[in-house]
């Protein structure tokens, strides 16, 4: 059994600036489906919060190819008050975005990224994601917001090999890049 801790690349790995490509939902491979349960291992046991028993860094979320899988997938699964987020989804897109920014107060962080990056991530403050939903294994429509807008934007950046530090701008710190 892979240990958990191991299966995170980190962002002096050139691997993870690689564009993700799409994944055949209908023919999925097994090792393509071992690196996803891994994803959905590693951010159940933070969930779960037992990131410190397992020695790993806590998360919401992760993208595959921040586990060696370039397809693109993303997992998160939070919880915000009384509502709980969770979605496995594939070949992701944002079809529509508001021009209203939102951020975290504290910046962002990362799996892959062990050094702190101090900076506004600025991001777009509502989206709309349409994606292939691998759990309920049908098309589907996210209306996101708030933590979850920012969330998915961080997500979805990892598969076509962006940071989130790729958008700290200190002399600007709230310009945020064209779509």
């Amino acid at each position: 059994m892979i240990e958990l801790k191991k299966i995170i690349l980190y962002d002096n790995d050139p691997v993870l600036r690689k564009h993700s490509t799409d994944l055949d939902v209908d023919n999925i491979k097994p090792e393509e489906q071992d690196l996803i349960d891994l994803m959905v291992k590693y951010i159940d046991v933070c969930y779960n919060d037992e990131a410190e028993k397992y020695g790993i860094k806590p998360g919401i979320a992760v993208a595959s190819n921040q586990v060696g899988l370039f397809k693109k997938v993303v997992y998160v699964h939070f919880k915000i008050n009384d509502t709980e987020y969770k979605y496995l989804i594939a070949n992701p897109k944002i079809t529509a975005y508001s021009y209203a920014i939102a951020y975290l107060a504290d910046g962002e962080g990362c799996l892959s990224v062990e050094n702190k990056h101090e900076g506004i991530v600025p991001r777009r403050a509502r989206i709309i994601v349409k994606a292939y939903d691998l759990i309920n294994k049908k098309e589907i429509t996210i209306d996101a917001s708030g933590m979850l807008a920012i969330c998915l934007q961080h997500e979805i950046d990892h598969l076509s090999g962006i940071l989130y530090y790729d958008y700290i701008n200190k002399e600007d710190p709230m310009f945020a890049k064209p779509e």
